[in-house]
């Protein structure tokens, strides 16, 4: 088959396409054809060293696919259309390639009528979304909740799943995505780049805020605490390198907590309750992409590089076999 793959760590130089043998799936595993996949930042870590993770050589980049079951097994039918966001991480070969082998309790049905290309966009982002607004931010309805880069692809399916759980969400974002984020539900978008970002957003929360979820990576706990509820939650998911300052005594007095969460470290149990949400909004015609992108999986690299750069903002690329 031919696969984006690497034979050692390093910039999106290392990434090469090129003929692989084709994977044959072991026990509780599904040979799946590739119809799409894509590239997150998360990605770039893995295929660069920042984020360790034990990964055999040669290895298939990327982590997230949507395909067609090309083997029966494991309660899965030739055909069926699939998807998985949860490969190339601790041992697991990536999907960016024709075939792909996914061990089958990772692996999900896509609704009827979803797109492969729309699906495989969303699925990561909005994963993220749903396990750290739940799982880690204990979020209910009635709630405020803080979106830290909402115009981002995970900060709007925060905003997304926030406003359909029957929260009151608040934003930050560049003024180039109010408007979107405002079409996703957010009840307050606030310049993040404002001096007095602060001052604006206590006005519309003046009990302060439940749930504080920032996806740009900043960590501005001071203003976090600041702006947290009485046992508010904040929820760090992004910034592997960040070393923020933290209001420890604000933070103790209001009893609120603090909460680090990696996708990648998500049990099998979550992903699968995260999924299942997610197929749920997916056919109800909810999470599509902002904007979607289709390129060849060659082009992986050239993607790698885009992402790094920042050229991809508010926009999802899809590689096809």
């Amino acid at each position: 088959m031919r696969a984006a793959y690497i034979e050692e760590l390093g910039s999106p130089d290392v990434i090469r396409w090129g003929e692989l043998p084709a994977p044959l799936p072991g026990p509780g595993e599904v040979l799946v054809d590739v119809l799409a996949t894509t590239v997150n930042p998360v990605d770039t870590f893995v295929r660069s060293g920042v984020f360790r993770t034990p990964i055999p050589m040669p290895f298939v980049i990327g982590r997230d696919l949507v395909g067609t079951v090309a083997s029966p097994g494991c309660g899965f039918a030739v055909g069926e259309t699939v998807w998985c966001n949860s490969l190339g991480h601790e041992g697991r070969q990536g999907p960016t390639a024709e075939q792909a082998v996914v061990p089958a309790d990772r692996l999900y049905r896509l609704p009827s009528g979803v797109r492969p290309e729309d699906a495989v966009a969303v699925v990561h982002p909005a994963a993220t979304a749903h396990l750290a607004l739940f799982a880690h931010g204990g979020l209910r309805a009635g709630e405020t909740v803080l979106v830290g880069g909402a115009g981002g692809n995970v900060g709007g399916a925060v905003v997304e799943l926030a406003v359909r759980a029957g929260a009151r969400v608040l934003a930050t974002a560049a003024p180039r995505d109010h408007a979107y984020v405002r079409s996703l539900g957010a009840a307050e978008v606030v310049d993040y780049r404002a001096a007095d970002v602060a001052e604006r957003l206590v006005g519309p929360a003046p009990d302060g805020v439940d749930v504080h979820i920032d996806t740009s990576g900043h960590h501005d706990l001071r203003t976090a605490v600041g702006l947290l509820a009485r046992r508010g939650r904040i929820v760090l998911m992004a910034g592997a390198r960040a070393e923020p300052t933290l209001p420890v005594g604000p933070l103790y007095m209001k009893d609120g907590s603090l909460r680090g969460f990696v996708i990648s470290h998500a049990t099998v149990a979550e992903l699968a309750g995260a999924a299942a949400m997610l197929n749920e909004l997916l056919a109800a015609g909810g999470l599509r992409p902002r904007a979607v992108e289709r390129r060849a999986m060659s082009e992986a690299a050239d993607t790698h590089r885009r992402l790094e750069r920042g050229e991809l903002h508010g926009r999802r690329v899809v590689l096809q076999p």
